[in-house]
């Protein structure tokens, strides 16, 4: 072995391991649910081929529907989190799910706009705690300085819900198409993607824990290291929490940070709500091309996520392997 090879594993911080294997527990599974909370939230995209013409919808009635979603979502972040402080990581995320999963399949019963209206808005209010739930469960795992490699590997399943997605909810159109069991191809959308939400709902309270001195799975010494790297990490971050809610958005930087990500959103949720109808309407009828060429773009937006996401470290200093260098 080489004296740099030397040199690098004595730098190299004897907590990678066990960072690692808390990695390959968690991470996957919040990947997958990701995925589908993503999926769940805009497959309404691919459901606006065909129900605009089943159900009499108009553009502004469909449109109208896809964005109530959100006012729910915002209603309910804050008081999720809370209520994941007061019963724990496992169980909440737990509920979120399963609750989130039954409202977006519901939306196969579908009869008419108003009802349309009232399950997107109970199905973003349901879905509303999952990301800001995950994130704060995190933070009670990695430091700080471990915590933006992790961020960008599961939210890779953002983009990546486009890439899978797409060809999914096309295929699942087109094999569908006229109607079998007596639902419609758009019905079919809603259960074969709702379902499997539900199902890794009930998954999270077995293979979640709530923190780490919940997890079965870490050894004694490996628990202790891990909460006195977070004990560290809270004395060195700097003290920039607000003492209330009143005094967060009284911050004009967050009002700042909240106009750029809405404005973002804006478009990214243009793409993911109006995309298929764009793709129809310039000639290709075939709902499972559609569902192909949909995913390109989000194809090139996993590419540079994953790899904005890789660890940079300076010529000679150790680093952990990627993609789980934790």
């Amino acid at each position: 072995m080489t004296a740099q090879a030397n040199a690098a594993q004595q730098d190299a911080d004897p907590l990678d391991a066990t960072y690692r294997k808390v990695a390959f527990r968690l991470i996957p599974y919040i990947f997958v649910c990701y995925l589908f909370n993503y999926l769940d939230r805009v497959n309404v995209g691919f459901a606006k081929l065909q129900t605009l013409d089943d159900l009499h919808f108009s553009e502004t009635a469909y449109g109208l529907g896809a964005g109530i979603f959100f006012l729910g979502y915002i209603a309910c972040g804050v008081p999720s989190n809370l209520m994941l402080r007061r019963v724990g990581a496992r169980r909440w995320i737990a509920v979120i799910m399963i609750a989130w999963g039954l409202l977006s399949t519901s939306l196969l019963l579908v009869r008419d706009a108003p009802t349309f209206y009232v399950l997107r808005l109970l199905t973003g209010a349901a879905e509303a705690g999952f990301f800001p739930g995950i994130v704060l469960y995190l933070t009670e795992w990695f430091p700080s300085v471990r915590r933006g490699q992790v961020m960008a590997l599961f939210m890779s399943a953002i983009p990546l819900s486009g890439v899978l997605g797409g060809p999914f909810s096309g295929w699942i159109l087109s094999h569908f198409a006229g109607g079998q069991g007596g639902f419609r191809a758009w019905q079919w959308l809603f259960l074969l993607q709702g379902l499997p939400t539900i199902v890794l709902g009930l998954g999270v309270l077995v293979l979640f824990s709530d923190g780490i001195d919940h997890a079965p799975w870490l050894s004694g010494g490996e628990k202790a290291a891990m909460k006195q790297a977070l004990s560290d990490d809270a004395k060195s971050s700097p003290k920039t929490v607000a003492d209330s809610f009143a005094a967060v958005l009284r911050n004009p930087g967050v009002w700042a940070l909240g106009l750029i990500y809405f404005s973002i959103q804006s478009g990214v949720y243009a793409i993911n709500f109006w995309l298929p109808s764009i793709i129809k309407t310039s000639g290709f009828s075939d709902p499972a091309l559609v569902g192909w060429l949909s995913a390109i773009p989000y194809l090139a937006a996993s590419i540079f996520m994953i790899a904005m996401g890789v660890p940079r470290t300076p010529a000679g200093s150790a680093a952990g392997t990627w993609p789980f260098p934790c």
